[in-house]
């Protein structure tokens, strides 16, 4: 059997779905996107995928100010037709209404972080942070993994504000240390002990 058969794939509307269509309709593969009206499955997560999050996570909960809130893979609206999913945002803790949400807006999330995979690259490189600095999210992470021994490296940006696209804050090595959006230090390393 082939998925065609097995599976009501949902029709588009004739102008493309909208973020209210991908918060209630049924059904959804976890982790479904929204990007410029289109909905965006993604392929199951590998392993590295995993354990960086998680890394990430406990790095960057360990040291966040009680006004933010560190989550992951949640549904951020940009704007009617876009609601990308991070790996990782920060967000304002007073965004967080309930336990049962599904999204924040785009004007709470101070950071957003992708790690990139195979099936994702063009997106996590280029569509992502283009719609993330048009939507003013202050900094962004693409995190990448460096060759032997398999390491993340983080690149980490920064919003100009006037030109609305992000400014290169440097390449992380090992070693993640920065002070905003709040004082971070990360032993990227310690993937190894994940």
């Amino acid at each position: 059997m082939t998925a065609e058969s097995t599976h009501p794939w949902p029709v588009p509307p004739q102008d493309g779905y909208t973020v209210d269509d991908l918060l209630t309709l049924p059904d959804l593969p976890p982790h479904t996107e929204l990007i410029d009206g289109s909905l965006v499955f993604v392929s199951p997560q590998r392993y590295f995928h995993s354990v960086v999050i998680d890394l990430l996570m406990a790095g960057l909960r360990r040291t966040v100010p009680p006004e933010l809130r560190v989550v992951r893979e949640m549904t951020v609206v940009v704007d009617k037709r876009n609601g990308p999913e991070p790996d990782i945002s920060v967000v304002r803790a007073n965004a967080v209404r309930s336990r049962e949400q599904t999204s924040f807006q785009a004007r709470d999330v101070l950071l957003a972080v992708e790690v990139v995979s195979p099936d994702s690259e063009a997106r996590d490189r280029d569509t992502k942070p283009h719609k993330y600095a048009n939507a003013g999210i202050p900094y962004f992470w693409r995190v990448e993994t460096a060759g032997d021994p398999g390491y993340p490296v983080v690149h980490a940006f920064e919003l100009d504000k006037e030109t609305r696209s992000y400014a290169d804050l440097g390449v992380h090595h090992r070693r993640l240390k920065l002070t905003a959006p709040y004082d971070i230090d990360i032993d990227l390393t310690g993937i190894d002990e994940l």
